[in-house]
């Protein structure tokens, strides 16, 4: 689980042209990202690896909700600043995923490198029922 760390108002085509435009990368960071409205934008076949997480992105699925950061203030802090529609959207999405990959753990990407908040909450405790 990721946040796009960025202006809720972007959409799905912006973080997109973002990471495979600007950065320069081959492929997006996610395969599912929502937006604000609690659309859901598969960017990528689940087959195929994304830029998610450095030396995990073989055996992953990223996803990801447009925000986590707070744009009103300097230095852009984490928040948990998910809409109703993005969260409903991430638990329906999250389900489904769960009955395709049932042993698939669900984590934060800051589960894999300490040093991040993203995705400015605990998304292993909170989806540990899924």
């Amino acid at each position: 689980m990721h946040c796009t760390a960025g202006n809720q108002k972007n959409k799905a085509a912006d973080i997109v042209n973002y990471h495979t435009n600007t950065l320069k990368w081959k492929v997006p960071g996610y395969h599912f990202i929502m937006e604000a409205s609690g659309k859901v934008v598969q960017v990528l076949p689940v087959e195929q690896p994304s830029n998610g997480v450095a030396g995990h992105n073989s055996h992953i699925i990223n996803v990801s909700y447009i925000g986590g950061v707070d744009t009103s203030k300097p230095g852009l802090p984490p928040i948990d600043n998910r809409t109703p529609e993005q969260k409903s959207a991430l638990v329906a999405l999250l389900k489904t995923l769960k009955q395709h990959f049932p042993e698939a753990e669900i984590v934060g990407h800051r589960d894999f490198n300490p040093g991040k908040a993203c995705p400015s909450f605990d998304a292993r405790k909170e989806y540990a029922g899924l």
